[in-house]
């Protein structure tokens, strides 16, 4: 289980990670990263009726905690991410839920990163000419 401090809740930190974060899709999910310096990592899902019944978006939801509580000793600080799990997912075995959520945990967050350092020299470019 996720610890409360490593969830994200609100649907303003959904729409925030959503719209600004860094996109990358797999088979079976779409993740979203964004980077929030010195604050602990956060995980939320999307699991949509398009999933399945509530058997399924339980037994997915389940499933990508699981994967995320292990992606927190890699990405303990500094990313919110939230992962829309795909109807695929439901079908899909744990194993490769799992390579394809840590396969585009880490693209996502480097290209978080990568986006952050754009926007701060973008700004620290426009504030000092």
């Amino acid at each position: 289980m996720l610890p409360q401090a490593h969830r994200v809740r609100s649907s303003q930190d959904f729409q925030s990670t959503v719209r600004s974060g860094a996109r990358m899709g797999r088979r079976n999910v779409v993740l979203y990263a964004h980077f929030r310096q010195d604050q602990p990592s956060r995980f939320g899902f999307i699991v949509s009726k398009a999933v399945g019944n509530a058997v399924h978006r339980n037994l997915v939801k389940r499933r990508l905690r699981a994967i995320s509580a292990q992606l927190l000793r890699k990405y303990p600080r500094e990313y919110d991410v939230v992962v829309r799990a795909l109807p695929a997912s439901a079908a899909a075995p744990f194993t490769v839920l799992e390579a394809e959520v840590a396969s585009a945990v880490g693209a996502a967050t480097a290209a978080a990163r990568k986006k952050q350092a754009r926007s701060v020299a973008v700004t620290s470019g426009s504030s000092g000419g």
